[in-house]
């Protein structure tokens, strides 16, 4: 009897070494998980401000583009005002 149960005790912390093996091997291979799962969103992290930093560049650009075109405009329509201005004052003074 007494040989059975040391068996038994046996075959029992066995089973408890082993399921602690297991469960060792399950933590590592979630931490594992976990470190690649944070490695892929700093990665995404990384590409989306690359794509938002893109894109409020272009952005800008365009800004910068439209300004200057609205910018030119009103300066043209400035000296069309100015000569208009010019050519009404010299038929004033000039006979």
């Amino acid at each position: 009897m007494a040989s059975r149960e040391a068996a038994l005790d046996a075959q029992i912390e066995a089973a408890r070494v082993q399921a602690q093996q297991t469960v060792d091997a399950a933590q590592a291979q979630a931490a594992g998980i976990i470190r690649d799962a944070e490695a892929q969103v700093k990665a995404m992290q990384a590409e989306h401000e690359q794509k938002l930093s893109a894109e409020m560049q272009q952005i800008r650009a365009q800004a910068r583009a439209e300004a200057g075109i609205q910018a030119e405009q009103t300066r043209g329509r400035a000296q069309a005002r100015l000569d208009q201005a010019v050519d009404t004052i010299m038929r004033a003074v000039l006979p």
